[in-house]
């Protein structure tokens, strides 16, 4: 059991006042979207460490640059070895873990998900707060910024129907970041006409009998197709094919929202242009 004798022997810190306003030094986050705020706006000397995740292919929304930091898988042990001065955690964080940081003295900032952009925006801002660098925080809010602005629909386009299929067979409807960002690039999103209320399961036969006028998909990793690209590869949905665009969509962009919105936004912009082309390359209206 973890108590404070034990931390203290670890040589966990629990900061002054004075090296608080002097902003953290040493900084583990939890959360890899938290990780990729962080890496963003912090100095890399103030990064003890990023969640496992961010070095994980089928979850790193920040690529190569996950493996240049020191990880943990998360447990309050690892966490208390590192003498972290500030943890960046979601509020899904286990509660003893969130029990464990408070018993300890280990500051502790703990976040929502975020379902819009305005929030996923001022959890950046939030973040480069909490490591005294806001300036980087607005940076890098202005090119998230500029990234949609750019990734918007010129006026006059018609609007794509489109479902954005994550692994497991689910796509995400109302209220969720995903959502947002596809009206954003204009898409109306396919998944609410299904029947989905937030997130679920889209059976093959709704793609079948009713198909988007494209289809956004990816897989995890080269080689090893997901439960959605079988769905997607099924010979009863080649058959509508001619009626639906399929598009590229990495499985990671589904995750997060911050610098991760940039790569979202072109990406959804692309798709869009390559299945209007693709229309008007067959004539449909």
């Amino acid at each position: 059991m973890l108590t404070r004798r034990s931390a203290l022997a670890a040589g966990a810190a629990v900061p002054l006042g004075g090296a608080a306003r002097a902003g953290p030094r040493r900084i583990v986050s939890l959360n890899p979207c938290l990780d990729a705020i962080l890496v963003h706006v912090a100095d890399r000397g103030q990064i003890v460490a990023l969640s496992h995740y961010s070095r994980e292919p089928s979850s790193s929304s920040i690529g190569a640059l996950g493996a240049a930091f020191p990880f943990t898988y998360g447990t309050a042990e690892e966490v208390l070895a590192l003498a972290p001065d500030l943890v960046l955690a979601s509020r899904f964080t286990p509660p003893a873990t969130r029990d464990a940081f408070r018993r300890l003295g280990i500051p502790a900032q703990f976040f929502d998900l975020n379902e819009t952009v305005a929030s996923s925006l001022a959890q950046v801002r939030h973040v480069a707060g909490l490591v005294h660098r806001p300036e980087r925080g607005e940076v890098l809010v202005a090119r998230i910024k500029a990234a949609l602005a750019a990734a918007a629909p010129p006026p006059g386009i018609p609007v794509l129907t489109a479902l954005v299929f994550q692994a497991g067979g689910f796509a995400s409807a109302r209220g969720t970041l995903i959502d947002e960002m596809m009206r954003r690039t204009g898409f109306a999103n396919a998944a609410t006409r299904y029947g989905l209320e937030r997130t679920g399961a889209v059976p093959l036969e709704n793609l079948v009998a009713d198909p988007p006028d494209v289809l956004l998909a990816g897989r995890v990793k080269p080689g090893a197709p997901t439960w959605s690209d079988r769905v997607i590869g099924h010979p009863a949905l080649a058959r509508v094919a001619h009626r639906m665009h399929r598009a590229d969509f990495p499985q990671q962009l589904t995750f997060c929202g911050g610098p991760t919105l940039i790569r979202t936004a072109a990406f959804l912009a692309k798709a869009r242009g390559e299945a209007l082309a693709a229309r008007a390359a067959s004539g449909r209206a």
